[in-house]
């Protein structure tokens, strides 16, 4: 039963990451379309993300009181109707709009699969479930660049939506076979005061980045938004430690080996996801390459990617997790040197490669983190830890989009070589991941990497 339900969850990953990768490609045409600047065009990436993060800790409760049957199914029906609303948008408020109701329905799609996959399978089967989640998803961004440019230049971006139609219909029907209807006796009531702290914090930390990255940034509202998310994220802390059966439950962050997933893996999360955002924008602005030729070159990053995949799990057994999480951290980190001093003639061989070895080690980091970060979690705490997991992930990715246009942004302002200069300053940011892993115990993960009995 674990390899189909797996499976099913990946299909919907796969759409969610598709619908993801598949925009930056298509942005200056998107952008062209609405009239708009191509950079802007991250504000329907962040508005679908932000609502991810917003709305995920109720997935959690949702499933516990109506059960993961109803909630995953209702979810791709949300999905895939605000994938039609994308492609019918005439303008970005529109294009935002209906990205912010895809993130509804992916708030409560992945998560609650995912949830469904950890609670119905033993810990000893950890890394096989995550594998059979991760391998058809790798699958998205590796065709999606290729496809996002090539739909966007020979017909429309509108296409890059209108995909998900077909794999809705399926996995909405393989949903109603598959997914176990896993629910609570006693779900509780809905933390109603956490919801709203976190959301009101959330919401107003992306507005503020959001706002400082405009092209004519208006100072006083988003410092006021800035200062809006600090006070309501550190009330929420505050509140969600203090209450007994908060939304999210943030205690879990004692564990050690969660807590760097959470805090060090959103950090990598949010560089490595800003790079597929910014490459095809540096292509086609920057060297002035077709959409469909940049989306085609930005396959190799997800290409190697996808092939390191098979050696992931006996890296880890070899050698352990924090040697092979650190080794990532700190080669992400020069890849995007390199890729701050590429230029339109650099020799394609070395090009390719470079955003190969990227896509390498953005794999194996992504599967060290997620492997990591459930090794020592009690199964009676699982559903809150995976509701703070995919809570941080989609902030963390969410804010990487964001990041990487406010870098391109303070760029332009200082007069500096906008794309690299961000690529520079993306990898900076990896030193706090990297001092994370190389404080990690290094016993740490060993039982679910198969180091250990």
């Amino acid at each position: 039963m674990m390899r189909p339900l797996a499976l099913l969850v990946a299909g919907t990953f796969f759409m969610e990451i598709l619908d993801a990768t598949i925009i930056a490609p298509a942005a200056p045409h998107i952008a062209a379309d609405l009239g708009v600047a191509p950079v802007t065009v991250n504000v329907a990436i962040t508005a679908y993300v932000l609502t991810l993060a917003v709305l995920i800790p109720i997935s959690g409760w949702l499933t516990e009181r109506f059960g993961a049957r109803r909630i995953f199914t209702m979810a791709i029906v949300i999905f895939t109707l605000a994938s039609i609303g994308c492609a019918a948008a005439q303008d970005l408020t529109a294009l935002v709009a209906a990205r912010v109701l895809q993130g509804v329905g992916g708030a409560m799609m992945v998560p609650v699969g995912r949830l469904v996959v950890i609670r119905t399978t033993a810990k000893t089967g950890l890394v096989r479930a995550i594998a059979y989640l991760t391998w058809p998803a790798l699958v998205a961004p590796l065709i999606a660049p290729a496809l996002g440019g090539a739909l966007s230049q020979y017909a429309s971006w509108r296409w890059i939506f209108l995909i998900n139609v077909p794999l809705g219909i399926v996995a909405l029907v393989l949903a109603r076979r598959l997914v176990p209807d896993v629910r609570a006796d006693d779900a509780g009531r809905l933390d109603w005061r956490g919801f709203l702290l976190g959301a009101l914090g959330i919401a107003a930390l992306v507005v503020g980045l959001e706002g400082v990255a405009a092209p004519a940034p208006n100072w006083p509202v988003a410092l006021t938004a800035l200062a809006t998310a600090v006070l309501a994220l550190t009330l929420a802390v505050g509140y969600l430690l203090r209450v007994t059966r908060p939304l999210v439950d943030l205690r879990i962050l004692r564990v050690h080996t969660y807590r760097v997933t959470a805090l060090g893996g959103s950090v990598f999360r949010a560089v490595i996801t800003a790079i597929p955002f910014l490459l095809p924008l540096f292509f086609q602005l920057g060297f002035g390459w077709s959409a469909a030729y940049a989306g085609l070159l930005v396959i190799a990053l997800f290409a190697g990617n996808v092939g390191i995949k098979p050696l992931t799990t006996p890296l880890m057994r070899r050698f352990g997790m924090r040697p092979v999480m650190l080794a990532s951290v700190l080669a992400s980190a020069a890849c995007l040197v390199g890729i701050a001093f590429l230029t339109a003639g650099t020799p394609l061989i070395l090009l390719i490669m470079l955003l190969t070895l990227s896509g390498i080690f953005r794999s194996t980091g992504f599967t060290t983190y997620n492997t990591v970060a459930f090794a020592d979690v009690p199964g009676e705490r699982m559903t809150s830890a995976n509701t703070l997991m995919s809570t941080l992930q989609e902030l963390g990715a969410g804010l990487g989009v964001a990041i990487g246009a406010l870098l391109v942004r303070l760029g332009t302002n200082l007069d500096l070589d906008a794309f690299r200069f961000a690529f520079v300053a993306l990898a900076v940011l990896l030193a706090i991941p990297a001092i994370e892993a190389f404080l990690l115990p290094r016993a740490a993960g060993n039982v679910v990497a198969g180091r250990a009995s």
